[in-house]
């Protein structure tokens, strides 16, 4: 069982700053874990009342079953998940505004890595991943894409069921980098449209005030696994960019699925 500790997260009292619209239809944020979930759904918490926040815990298969309340159009609200394909997962959230964020895989497998082997992150089974000097940063990427046994999923099995297979059901697909850019430049249009898109996908009508809601939102002090606000171990660092050899992997692994997600 994995343990997720960091920082407290504290952004319901900057959401208290807006003026606030009820939502009328539930919204779900589905996502590839560690697909820069946070971002998106700290945006999204700056247009929705607090009281219409589910964030007991993100909605995955294992306790679904605990979060039904998320998806009652009776009483709308606002969730996060990691929720894989499914027909149990069609038939509960058939009344929610449905969000898939994913991530080029090449950045997911840094992304994994590092937050696998981060005192934030605890898991018992590959704890020993942390021990310096055991696996090269190498390995443990590759650890990565092709997942370890009986105790890690594969990149293509957390790909297909989290993403692939939500595609063309109906969901608004949005990708991370194309989230970031727009959050780094936010007086583009190319960024008004983005996030147009976005409300409007959540059912949310645009404020004028938006821009600052978004920039408080991102602000990455608030995401308790951004890359910053993990410690990793000294003396264990990963490359900024996937090594050729590793992307070569990924294409071997998962041969389609950038192009599928628009990254090639």
């Amino acid at each position: 069982m994995a343990t997720i500790k960091g920082l407290k997260d504290t952004l319901n009292d900057q959401v208290a700053r807006f003026d606030q619209a009820p939502l009328t239809q539930p919204v779900l944020v589905n996502s590839v874990p560690k697909g820069g979930t946070h971002l998106l759904r700290n945006i999204l918490r700056m247009f929705v009342p607090v009281a219409q926040h589910h964030d007991r815990d993100f909605v995955q298969i294992p306790n679904m079953h605990l979060h039904l309340d998320a998806f009652n159009p009776r009483a709308p609200m606002l969730s996060c998940g990691h929720l894989l394909f499914s027909d149990q997962s069609l038939a509960n959230v058939r009344h929610a505004r449905h969000i898939l964020l994913v991530r080029d895989p090449h950045d997911w497998v840094l992304a994994r890595a590092r937050f696998f082997v981060s005192e934030e992150f605890e898991q018992e089974n590959i704890a020993h991943l942390k021990t310096v000097g055991l696996y090269s940063a190498e390995a443990i990427l590759n650890m990565m894409i092709f997942g370890i046994h009986q105790k890690s999923p594969a990149l293509i099995d957390i790909f297909t069921h989290n993403a692939a297979a939500w595609v063309g059901t109906g969901v608004h697909l949005v990708r991370y980098e194309d989230a970031v850019r727009a959050v780094n430049d936010i007086d583009a249009l190319e960024s008004e449209a983005f996030f147009a898109a976005l409300l409007a996908a959540a059912g949310i009508e645009r404020p004028a005030d938006w821009r600052e809601r978004v920039t408080v939102g991102a602000d990455r002090r608030q995401s308790r696994t951004a890359r910053e606000n993990l410690k990793l171990p000294e003396g264990l660092e990963f490359p900024a960019s996937l090594p050729e050899a590793q992307r070569r992997l990924v294409e071997f692994h998962a041969p389609g699925l950038r192009a599928l997600l628009g990254y090639a």
